[in-house]
């Protein structure tokens, strides 16, 4: 039962929170760091302490958590980037409904961490849905710009789509087991196998960016950048590649998963990796690395190495996130979000330096955390084989462009003839949780370090992929190729993306066009026909019964009403007849009665005499 504690506390804190209304951001951060310093003790513990919770509905229906190596380093991940991006909300954001955007976040990772130590799809479900609705109100957080709730209803619509492969999924276990636990998938075969396999695969990919959801991304950087850091970094889009990870011991055997899992992750590095070159937005630049760097875990998923994963997701979180929070420093300064017309290496000195880390892991140097598990991903896409190891450099290389890229134009120098500009420097309080974060990026660059990398991989209880030599040079050699490419594009083309061709290429190289030409159109289409057969059809069967009513009412006020009322009234009329004729009878005369006894006497003779 402890181990639900851990969800919950930052759920129902969460809720309260966001329920304050105004009040400092001083309170605010001491509330929030509390909050999710008590799930961080709470996730140690639990790991420490081999927590386990199970809830019983009924005999069949039951929830249950439980810790294994990859989610017991997920949990801890989550409060620990938490804590950091959530306090940076509080000194950073618009005070305007500040409290409930805090609770929303704190709401949201607890969300995450039920869906990280879920043991059975039903818990997961939940989390699942919680994660997906807090995604939605915290896109549409500033819901007085209309974009905003639009956003988030495209981003929420999006994902709620690929949502439907996880409750398929769902049923098709519970068919064929009877139970929603994990391992019954082991138990599957057939159809139901298949069901199970791809629809989780499915939603993993919808949540994760992954191509073809990939384009809700840019819809989603409608929401405050501290929502954005936390989004990409620790909780929903993380937790798509987290899914297939968690459940690679039971899909494996899925005919085909691990290869379709390659070639989403494959498509998605690449594609990504073009994007984020050509995009001029700070902010969209980032959340198309989000797709690529997820694309990267889920090869690394498909290779067979979900540990791998799931490392290159810690270290992509303590660099993305600190990458976000400086894009919105970045943004809030200049006042635009557009890379061309940033440059604020002199404004913004300590600034540039904290980014500066961040992006040498997105980069995949040598040295860095995120260059470390990079190369580890080579290293088990070389076991699949040398193509798909040299597609995963050339997604690195891209990596390499387009952080080279965001680093010099966010923080370059312009020209001291440039024309001067107002900007606003955050103080030092402000700047506490991107510093953590880069400063947990560093200290995960000791992975380098053989000792430290082989107890990280005990705790995750992988053993780690060996690579060539070869390989690892070519590697070297592809990112300093990319660092080179960014250094032109910025000296050459510092607008790329910004109008013409780029510009269009740079919204996930024409995908949303696509996606609305082959099911948005059709789909309006088919409604706008709906409509029409209802207004034709339906409703003209609607209008021929409310018509064919009236008619009858007119019929009954014409005919009906003089039948109904001449029914009682000529029954009033006979009855007064009869009663006068009566009243003749009524004579008062003896000899009279006498007579009609009489009469009476030979009228029943007669109807006896017949009767006889």
């Amino acid at each position: 039962m402890t181990l639900w504690l851990l969800p919950l506390v930052p759920i129902i804190a969460g809720a309260f929170i966001a329920t304050l209304g105004d009040r400092s951001r001083l309170l605010l951060g001491i509330m929030a760091v509390a909050t999710l310093a008590a799930t961080l003790v709470l996730a140690l513990l639990g790991v420490s302490q081999d927590w386990t919770a199970t809830l019983v509905w009924t005999d069949a229906i039951r929830l249950s958590a439980a810790f294994v190596p990859v989610s017991a380093a997920v949990a801890i991940m989550v409060p620990t980037v938490a804590i950091a991006v959530v306090f940076h909300a509080t000194q950073n954001e618009s005070k305007t409904g500040l409290a409930r955007l805090i609770g929303l976040m704190i709401l949201f990772t607890g969300g995450m961490e039920l869906v990280v130590v879920a043991n059975d799809l039903l818990t997961l479900l939940i989390g699942w849905e919680l994660i997906g609705a807090c995604s939605w109100a915290l896109i549409s957080h500033k819901w007085r710009q209309i974009d905003n709730p639009q956003s988030g209803l495209y981003a929420f619509v999006t994902t709620r789509t690929g949502d439907l492969g996880l409750f398929a999924a769902l049923m098709a276990l519970f068919t064929a087991t009877g139970s929603f636990d994990y391992a019954g998938i082991q138990n599957l075969g057939g159809p139901l196998q298949w069901v199970v396999g791809f629809g989780i695969l499915f939603s993993a990919a919808s949540k994760a960016g992954q191509v073809p959801f990939s384009p809700w991304l840019f819809r989603a950087m409608a929401g405050p950048s501290s929502v954005s850091a936390l989004l990409h970094a620790a909780t929903l889009v993380a937790a798509g590649a987290y899914l297939v990870a968690r459940l690679h011991p039971y899909l494996a055997e899925v005919p085909g998963f691990e290869t379709t899992a390659i070639a989403i992750g494959l498509t998605t590095a690449l594609a990504g990796g073009i994007t984020g070159v050509l995009q001029d937005h700070a902010k969209r630049l980032l959340a198309a690395s989000t797709s690529a760097q997820l694309g990267f875990m889920f090869v690394a998923v498909g290779a067979g190495y979900p540990g791998i994963a799931v490392l290159h997701m810690i270290v992509h979180a303590t660099f993305k996130a600190p990458l976000f929070l400086s894009a919105g420093i970045a943004g809030e300064a200049a006042g635009t979000y557009q890379l061309d017309r940033l440059r604020l290496g002199r404004e913004l000195p300590v600034v540039a330096i904290i980014t500066l880390v961040a992006v040498a892991g997105l980069a995949g140097l040598v040295g860095s955390a995120g260059g470390w598990s990079k190369e580890e991903i080579v290293k088990a896409s070389e076991h699949t084989g040398f193509w798909l190891a040299l597609s995963v450099m050339a997604g690195g290389t891209l990596s390499a462009a387009y952080a080279t890229r965001f680093q010099l134009l966010a923080y370059g120098r312009r020209d001291k003839d440039a024309d001067s500009r107002v900007t606003t420097v955050p103080g030092w309080v402000a700047l506490i949780g991107i510093a953590a974060l880069s400063a947990m990026t560093l200290i995960l660059s000791l992975l380098w370090f053989s000792p430290v990398a082989e107890s990280a991989a005990a705790a995750l209880d992988i053993i780690l992929p060996k690579g060539s030599p070869l390989v690892f040079a070519l590697s070297l050699l592809l990112v300093f190729i990319g660092i080179a490419i960014g250094v032109y594009l910025v000296r050459y083309r510092p607008a790329l993306g910004a109008t013409g061709s780029s510009a269009a290429a740079s919204d996930w190289l024409g995908l949303p066009k696509l996606i609305d030409i082959v099911l948005i159109q059709p789909a309006d289409a088919i409604a706008r026909a709906a409509a029409r057969a209802d207004d034709r059809v339906v409703d003209r069967g609607i209008r021929g019964t409310a018509a064919f009513g009236d008619w009858l009412a007119r019929l009954g006020d014409r005919f009906g009403e003089a039948a109904t009322d001449g029914i009682p009234e000529g029954t009033a009329r006979l009855t007064e007849m009869f009663s006068h004729d009566l009243r003749r009878l009524q004579t008062g005369l003896s000899h009279h009665y006498y007579a009609y006894i009489i009469g009476g006497v030979f009228i029943i003779f007669a109807i006896l005499v017949v009767g006889a």
